[in-house]
């Protein structure tokens, strides 16, 4: 199964969103990011496909990027590891270090588009 929504959106302004590019950039080449979300779901389909261009503006390679399809079982969630990383709801993004530690995680709906919320998350850490 795909994570269609990963597709990265292409009327995505860079531009408009520079520093989260430029935050995204510039993390180390072991951070990794894992990210849960299914083509039925209205949120992904409408957030995934940003975010993914601003992974794609940040040339974050396809290695670093791991994608987990959520279904859905008599109305429950399930999925690849979602126990594991404590997922219920979708999208999220988890980011992570080299030794696995978990650097920042955007749940489902912020005030924030999720490439802006995870740069900013990411920014408090270093400041």
């Amino acid at each position: 199964m795909t994570l269609d929504c990963m597709t990265p959106a292409p009327e995505w302004d860079e531009s408009a969103h520079e520093d989260a590019v430029k935050t995204l950039a510039s993390l180390d080449d072991s951070t990794h990011f894992r990210v849960w979300g299914a083509d039925w779901c209205p949120d992904c389909t409408e957030q995934l496909p940003a975010f993914a261009a601003a992974l794609a503006a940040a040339d974050v390679s396809d290695d670093r990027v791991s994608t987990y399809p959520v279904e859905r079982e008599n109305g429950v969630k399930t999925g690849e590891k979602m126990t594991e990383y404590e997922v219920s709801l979708i999208p999220t993004v988890l980011v992570e270090d080299a030794d696995g530690d978990e650097l920042a995680r955007f749940v489902e709906e912020e005030d924030q588009p999720i490439a802006e919320f995870l740069a900013s998350e990411l920014r408090a850490i270093t400041a």
